[in-house]
């Protein structure tokens, strides 16, 4: 082996964008389409700051038929004049430099969502084409780049009364692995910012299919609070509390249902906090205070209640907008300023004991529900006890239908869950014993979208899955417990196998949500058929793919259908959907837990209205279905 030496030339500066195009994943997370998606909202990040400023009115994102995206505005515009240190235009500088932008000045934006000033040139250094158009100073200026480089200078190309900046970038194809932008997660991640910017305009378009959205909330968070719970049954009209200190604005609206999950959204400057942080932290105390001190005083019960038996049944969003936020990481997903804990803390008790003191009836309503949660709550641990003593959770008996791996080393072990015995039989005799671990589980498990967790505990299939994954449930959830790194659902290609596919996310997003964040959970992706000719024959995953396959084996083919795992062999289940080095998986990722919220309420709620209009508006959408 050849030895290296390690001197003064080894090391690499890499000038201007070139670190971004090196490591794009340390940018925008990375390379997929959640990366892909990043870039706009970068782009429309800024347009954001500048109606936080109070400058904007109206953004309007295309999606352009060429695979291009356009984000523009009506706010200021980005300035055009030369810069002082780098001779250069203000905008080449802010699209051609990291750490470049006004959002530093607390003069320029007094609140912001993009503080560490790199979005927008990443955006340019990720793209093989974009064009920068500002509206500024009685002018129209226009530069073009590629591939993050100017190719043009900045260019006056004619006269106008109105200020913007437009943004037209088309992504490299060489550095994303996914080009194809999705009207509906664009859409949703726009009516959440519409939602958290009162009267601001927003509209997406897609010229590809000719399809448009345009959201504007000038209630606010009340209506955000009245989307998130359209498909619920609710206990009181929306609740909303505002209040402003000397550099941050709090606004907080909640509602309850009789749904038996919370639902807290926190944002600070319209980033989504999906890890929390201080500002959720002085909510979660002020509410538990505030619930507990008026149940003593007007003897609703004869204990205090816990925080999480409180948030049952409890939709809320918090959103702050502030100077000088501090975010754990460039992905900006946990706040840590100390003292917001404290302010958040003070407004919140203050507002929700006077709203308590004004309304007994609501007041009394919602704490009804919350002693009535906290009995469930008593008689589920007391089912846990039952059952520990039976062994049924104790994490040293695991149980008798799991056939567990060899390794005890999480990191390599994975755990497939699988529809019915017949195909848990198959998966047993092809897994590698090594790595890979099998629970069957027998019928669909229970919804529990409409069971509380008293009810849900009872449930022996639910009860298994606990035990096998080992990381426990509620209060006693520890993710490092986890015996399993990989937890794969294994269901059938059929009605049946998609509803208990449906049953089981349901469950891990309302109960083990942790095990989602951490990337744990996975969907197994069997064949839906085999395509054969003579001794030839091909697997194949996709409807779209399934002409290629008969072409390339050409003459007679015959194609199999397949329905159930359980119409495989070890060999074939092996082959086809659990080698590690052939298998497809589909990673179960909590990218926009407002949507998923939702979803996972249409489909496993009470209502039966908003599920028959889904399944209406998609039915034409549906290829074999298997009944």
């Amino acid at each position: 082996m050849e030895k290296t030496s390690y001197k003064a030339e080894s090391i690499q500066a890499l000038e201007g964008l070139e670190a971004v195009r090196k490591r794009p994943a340390m940018y925008i997370g990375s390379t997929s389409s959640r990366g892909l998606h990043h870039l706009v909202y970068e782009a429309v990040d800024n347009s954001i700051d500048e109606a936080l400023a109070g400058f904007c009115t109206k953004i309007i994102v295309i999606i352009n038929k060429d695979g291009s995206i356009s984000v523009a505005d009506n706010g200021r515009g980005i300035p055009v004049d030369i810069h002082p240190k780098f001779k250069k235009p203000a905008v080449e500088v802010v699209m051609t430099k990291l750490h470049a932008g006004g959002k530093f000045d607390s003069k320029i934006y007094k609140v912001s969502g993009g503080l560490h000033g790199v979005g927008i040139s990443v955006v340019n250094a990720l793209s093989e084409k974009l064009v920068v158009e500002v509206k500024r100073d009685g002018k129209i200026w226009v530069q073009k780049y590629e591939y993050g480089k100017p190719v043009t200078e900045l260019k006056a190309v004619g006269d106008t009364n109105e200020t913007g900046t437009k943004i037209r970038f088309k992504p490299d194809k060489t550095i994303l692995e996914e080009n194809e932008f999705s009207f509906d997660i664009l859409s949703s991640r726009l009516r959440e910012l519409a939602f958290l910017n009162p009267g601001l305009r927003i509209i997406i378009e897609d010229e590809r299919v000719n399809k448009k959205n345009e959201f504007q909330y000038d209630k606010g968070l009340i209506s955000f609070i009245n989307y998130m719970n359209k498909n619920k049954e609710v206990l009181h009209e929306p609740i909303m509390f505002k209040s402003q200190t000397d550099h941050t604005q709090v606004e907080i609206a909640l509602q309850y249902t009789t749904a038996y999950n919370e639902n807290i959204f926190s944002f600070v400057n319209n980033i989504n906090t999906r890890e929390g942080g201080t500002h959720l932290n002085g909510f979660r105390t002020a509410l538990t205070r505030v619930a507990n001190r008026y149940i003593k005083q007007n003897n609703l019960s004869d204990k205090p209640l816990s925080g999480e038996d409180i948030r049952e049944g409890m939709t809320a969003i918090i959103s702050l907008k502030m100077r000088n936020p501090q975010f754990e990481g460039q992905t900006k997903t946990r706040l840590g300023n100390s003292e917001i804990k404290g302010i958040v803390d003070s407004i919140f008790t203050e507002k929700l004991n006077a709203f308590f003191d004004e309304n007994p009836s609501i007041a009394k309503k919602i704490l009804e529900k919350s002693i009535l949660a906290a009995k469930a709550r008593e008689a589920a641990k007391k089912a846990r006890e039952l059952a520990r003593r039976k062994s049924a959770l104790d994490s040293g008996s695991l149980p008798g239908k799991l056939a567990d791996c060899a390794s005890r080393d999480p990191a390599k072990s994975e755990l497939f869950i699988v529809e019915g015995d017949s195909a848990g039989g198959s998966a047993k005799q092809g897994r590698d014993k090594e790595i890979q671990a099998i629970l069957p589980l027998r019928g669909k498990i229970l919804n529990v979208e409409k069971s509380r967790i008293d009810k849900i505990l009872e449930n022996e299939e639910i009860r298994t899955m606990i035990s096998a994954i080992g990381v426990g449930v509620g209060d006693e959830f520890k993710i490092n417990k986890s015996r399993y790194h990989k937890i794969i659902i294994m269901t059938d290609a059929d009605v049946d196998g998609a509803h208990i596919r449906i049953l089981l996310l349901t469950f891990f997003y309302r109960y083990m949500h942790q095990l989602i964040e951490a990337g744990y959970l996975y969907i197994a992706q069997p064949p839906l058929y085999k395509v054969s000719a003579g001794k030839k024959s091909i697997y194949v995953y996709k409807d779209a793919d399934l002409e290629t396959a008969k072409a390339e084996l050409g003459g007679n083919v015959s194609i199999q259908r397949y329905k159930g795992l359980g119409e495989m062999n070890p060999q074939q289940l092996w082959d086809t959907t659990m080698d590690p080095n052939k298998r497809m998986l589909m990673q179960v990722t909590m990218e926009d837990a407002v949507v998923a919220n939702e979803i996972f309420t249409m489909l496993m709620g009470e209502r039966v209205e908003p599920r028959r209009a889904f399944i209406q508006e998609h039915a034409a959408e549906v290829k074999n279905l298997d009944i």
